[in-house]
């Protein structure tokens, strides 16, 4: 017994050693990719505003370089995820009982596309107020802009990264619903908590002003609503389905019987 359990150690081992190696293989590709475009990323953001009314200084010598493999490992990260995904799902796959991987399978989809709804939403519309609002306040306090290429993309990724997760709060609900942790009617009486945890986020992620708080947390409360129409519709799904199979476990103990 010990040794089949030592066994089953080592090949679970071997599995995870083979995930690394195929996952770092491909993002080693990827990197390539990404070395290639980004220099025509990089032209794109110059390009467009905020950024092409400004001037990209560099206080380091590492900074060029630097942004320059940052931007190419973003690329490479983006491109290869989708494999990288399935790799992960490949080894922990065994270890889910069959409605956990039919769970975690379907809302992959919908999870990559809401994140990059939450990008959209964070770089189109919420990234350009905040640098607006950060330039006028630097402008009234007669303050000369003169701003770092590193100190630039902290700023945006500081801000979309986390509106991009705020985005996935549909699916997580969705996912907890169908594994039973949560319900409909608990969203519900969370309803006012969670709109005031809601504002609270979007006050942190924007500027101090009213205009852009309410820009961000009306969309938080959208999604916390439409988690709590997908959460019942999931919960009564799951209910039906709970019901036809202890329907089919009672007649077949009244056959057998």
């Amino acid at each position: 017994m010990g040794q089949e359990k030592e066994m089953t150690l080592v090949d679970h081992l071997g599995d995870l050693r083979k995930v690394i190696i195929r996952s770092l293989s491909v993002v080693g590709v990827a990197l390539v990719i990404g070395l290639v475009v980004a220099s025509p990323l990089l032209d794109y953001l110059k390009a467009v505003p905020p950024a092409s009314g400004i001037a990209w200084n560099v206080f380091s010598p590492w900074d060029a370089v630097g942004i320059y493999m940052k931007c190419a490992l973003v690329i490479a990260l983006a491109v290869s995820l989708p494999y990288v995904l399935h790799q992960v799902w490949g080894f922990v796959r065994p270890g889910l009982r069959p409605e956990e991987q039919y769970v975690a399978l379907r809302y992959i989809p919908g999870a990559a596309a809401l994140f990059l709804l939450g990008v959209a939403f964070a770089y189109f519309i919420l990234f350009p107020m905040a640098y607006g609002f950060t330039s006028k306040m630097a402008q009234r306090m007669g303050l000369q802009e003169t701003y770092g290429v590193i100190q630039y993309f902290t700023f945006m990724f500081n801000i979309i990264l986390p509106t991009a997760l705020l985005f996935q709060l549909p699916v997580v609900v969705l996912f907890l619903t169908r594994l039973g942790i949560v319900t409909p009617s608990l969203l519900r009486r969370m309803r006012k908590v969670a709109y005031l945890a809601l504002v609270a986020i979007a006050v942190l992620v924007t500027p101090p002003d009213f205009i852009s708080d309410f820009l961000v947390a009306i969309p938080l409360v959208v999604l916390y609503e439409l988690s709590i129409l997908l959460s019942a519709r999931a919960y009564r799904q799951q209910q039906a389905l709970e019901g036809q199979a202890a329907g089919e476990n009672n007649v077949s103990s009244v056959q057998l019987g």
